[in-house]
C-alpha cells in the first residue's frame, strides 16, 4: 500500500472548509520584556528593567487562535470572571474573524491571568505571577457550560478539549461532551491535565507531554518502545484510538491502537520560547484530522507547527504560510553543493542525515527538459521525506533509453537545473539503465515515482520495503511530456 504524501496545498484547501469546536480554560497571558541589569539589594534576585509588554489570549484560547490562523473556523467555549481580564479576553477574541466565542461568566472567580517577566536579550523567563482560582466550576456554572456546548457539536467537524485544570473541564462536562460527540460521529482530541485518563474515556486521541504521560502511566517514557508498552493499557482504559506523546526536543511519538507506532524527530530550530507550543500542536492535529488527514500526516503537521511556535516569543500562533515554509523548507545546501560527484560524499551525507534521525527520500529520472509535471513529482517527493535525493540518468544512459538524439541537455546542465530547485537536496548521476545500484547504496526510507507506474513497476521497491521503507506514487500532471516537448521544439507540431 503506497504511503500517503503530505500535499500541503490540498490539505490547506480542505482545512479552510472545516470547523473545530474548542472547549477549555482560557487565560490572559501578559509578557513583560526587559533587560536584566543587576541583582536586587533587597533579595538575591535579578532586576529586570521593563521596556515593553504584550498581551495574548492564552491557554485554550491560544488553541482557538492557532486553529483560526491555520485556516479553519473555531467555535470556542470557555469560562471567564466578571473582571477587566475577562473583558479584555472577550474583546481580543472578537477581533479574530475565524473565531466564534461563547464565554460563560462566573462572577465568583477571577479570570485566569499570567504575567511573565522575560529577559529580552536572553529570551529567558525570569518570573511568572499567576492570578487564578484553579477549582472545578460550580454545579450551576457546569450546567451553563454543558448547555452552551451541546448544541454546538453538530456544527463542528471535530471537538478539541484543552484542559489546563482551571475548572472548565470537569468530569461532568467532559462526559457530556464526549458522549454527545460520539453519538454524532465527531472525533474528539483531548490535551489532558488529569492523571486519571478514565475521565476522557471515548476520546479519539490523547495528546499528553512526556511528564503527563509518565505520571499517568507510571512509566519512564524514555524510549519509543517504553511509550508503546505503556500506551497499550491506557488506550484500553480510555477507549481511545491513539495517543500522541510530545517529547520536546526529542520530537513526538504517536501510538495508534492496533497499528505501528510512528516517531518523528524535532526540527532543528533555535528555541526562543516554549509558551503555548502544546496549544499549537493540538490545533494543528485538530485541523488536519478534521480535513481528513491520516495519523502520519497529522503528526508531521503538528511537529512542523511546534517548530514554528517555539521559534517565536510569547504565546504564539502559527499561520498556514509559516507552516508551509517549515514543511517545504528551503533547500538544505546551496545549489553548487548539491551535485554529488564522489561516492564518498554521498555516504558521508547519508551518515550525517541518519545521525539526525532524518527520513531520506529518493526519486529518479532523465529530467531532460524540466516541466511542471516534474516539479509536481519533486515537490510531492520532498513533502514525503526530510531530505530528497534525485538520481539522474547520465548522458549515456539517456541515449540507451531514449535514442541517439537525446538528451537535449547534457548531464551537467540537467543536474544544475535540478540542484537549483528548493525541493531537491542532492543530485546523484548514475550510469546504469536503472537506479537499482544507487537505491541499494542509499536504502531510502521513501521511494517516490509518478502515478503512471504501479508499485510493482517501481525499480527498487523490494529493497526499500525490505528495509522498512515505503513506496509513494504521485499523481502525474496531465498534458506534460518531455518527449512531446522535444518533438514540438524540433518542428514536429503539437
Amino acid at each position: 500500500m503506497p504511503a500517503p504524501i503530505l500535499d500541503f496545498d490540498a490539505l490547506a484547501r480542505a482545512i479552510s472548509g472545516r470547523t473545530v469546536l474548542c472547549i477549555g480554560d482560557i487565560m490572559l497571558d501578559e509578557f513583560v520584556y526587559g533587560e536584566v541589569s543587576r541583582i536586587s539589594p533587597e533579595a538575591p534576585a535579578p532586576v529586570i528593567s521593563a521596556q515593553r509588554s504584550e498581551i495574548h489570549v492564552g491557554g485554550a484560547g491560544n488553541v482557538a487562535r492557532n486553529v483560526a490562523a491555520l485556516g479553519a473556523r473555531c467555535i470556542f467555549v470557555g469560562l471567564v470572571g466578571e473582571d477587566d481580564s475577562g473583558r479584555r479576553l472577550a474583546s481580543a477574541l472578537a477581533q479574530h474573524a475565524g473565531i466564534d466565542s461563547v464565554l460563560v461568566c462566573d462572577p465568583s472567580r477571577p479570570t485566569t491571568r499570567k504575567v511573565r517577566f522575560v529577559s529580552e536579550h536572553f529570551s529567558t523567563h525570569m518570573l511568572r505571577a499567576d492570578w487564578e482560582q484553579a477549582l472545578p466550576a460550580s454545579d450551576a456554572i457546569e450546567t451553563k457550560l454543558i448547555e452552551a456546548i451541546l448544541p454546538l457539536i453538530a456544527r463542528a467537524d471535530i471537538v478539541l478539549l484543552s484542559d489546563y485544570a482551571k475548572g472548565v473541564l470537569t468530569a461532568r462536562v467532559i462526559r457530556h461532551t464526549i458522549d454527545a460527540a460520539r453519538k454524532l460521529g465527531k472525533p474528539v482530541i483531548v490535551d489532558p491535565k488529569s492523571l486519571n485518563w478514565a475521565i476522557y474515556r471515548g476520546a479519539t486521541l490523547l495528546t499528553p507531554n512526556r511528564k503527563e504521560f509518565s505520571e499517568a502511566t507510571r512509566s519512564r517514557a524514555d524510549t519509543t518502545q517504553s511509550i508503546v508498552d505503556a500506551s497499550e493499557d491506557v488506550m484500553r482504559l480510555a477507549d481511545c484510538e491513539a495517543i500522541l506523546v510530545t517529547l520536546g526536543e526529542d520530537g513526538m511519538t504517536l501510538v495508534p491502537r492496533g497499528g505501528e507506532a510512528v516517531h518523528v524527530p524535532a526540527f532543528p530550530v533555535k528555541v526562543r520560547d516554549v509558551s503555548g507550543a502544546g496549544d499549537t500542536v493540538a490545533a494543528a492535529l485538530a485541523v488536519s484530522l478534521a480535513a481528513g488527514a491520516d495519523w502520519d500526516t497529522a503528526l508531521r503537521m503538528a511537529n512542523a507547527a511546534a517548530a514554528v511556535a517555539v521559534g517565536k516569543q510569547g504565546t504564539a500562533s502559527v499561520s498556514a504560510a509559516e507552516l508551509r515554509r517549515k514543511i517545504l523548507p528551503h533547500a538544505y545546501l546551496a545549489a553548487e553543493e548539491k551535485i554529488v560527484l564522489e561516492p564518498d560524499t554521498l555516504d558521508a551525507q547519508l551518515v550525517e542525515w541518519r545521525k539526525q534521525g532524518l527520513r531520506v527520500g529518493f526519486t529518479n529520472g532523465c529530467f531532460d527538459i524540466l516541466h511542471p509535471g516534474h516539479v509536481k513529482v519533486l515537490t510531492a517527493a520532498r513533502a514525503a521525506c526530510d531530505r530528497l535525493i534525485v538520481g539522474l540518468n547520465s548522458d549515456a544512459s539517456v541515449r540507451r533509453l531514449k535514442g541517439a538524439d537525446r538528451p537535449v541537455q547534457d548531464e551537467r546542465a540537467r543536474a544544475e537545473v535540478l540542484a537549483a530547485l528548493e525541493a531537491v537536496d542532492l543530485v546523484v548521476i548514475f550510469e546504469e539503465d536503472t537506479p537499482i545500484e544507487l537505491i541499494t547504496r542509499i536504502t531510502p526510507g521513501v521511494l517516490v515515482k509518478g502515478g503512471d507506474y504501479t508499485r510493482e513497476q517501481v525499480v527498487g521497491h523490494e529493497i526499500v520495503e525490505a528495509a522498512g521503507g515505503t513506496v509513494v506514487l504521485v499523481d502525474i500532471l496531465q498534458g506534460f511530456s518531455t518527449t512531446a516537448l522535444v518533438h514540438r521544439a524540433r518542428g514536429g507540431g503539437k
